[in-house]
């Protein structure tokens, strides 16, 4: 591994280490990868689905309707 006690590498342990590029600055360099962000809108459209497919609970449509009575008889006012 190394030359001598120096710590110093050989030339064929730096031919063998892969060449690093460096990385972007700026916005780009907190972008999420695409397979990431495929994986999140997935996750994110499958829990959408179900919450949509749920039916109201009836306290909501008891609140929706008592508030369209509430605006039909001021309507009826004006």
């Amino acid at each position: 591994m190394d030359d001598d006690e120096t710590g110093r590498i050989s030339h064929e342990e730096r031919r063998s280490e892969p060449k690093r590029e460096p990385k972007p600055e700026g916005p780009e360099s907190h972008r999420l990868s695409d397979l990431t962000q495929r994986r999140i809108g997935m996750h994110l459209r499958a829990m959408y689905d179900t919450i949509v497919q749920q039916p109201v609970p009836d306290r909501f449509r008891d609140l929706i309707a008592r508030m369209d009575e509430s605006a039909g008889q001021s309507l009826d006012e004006a």
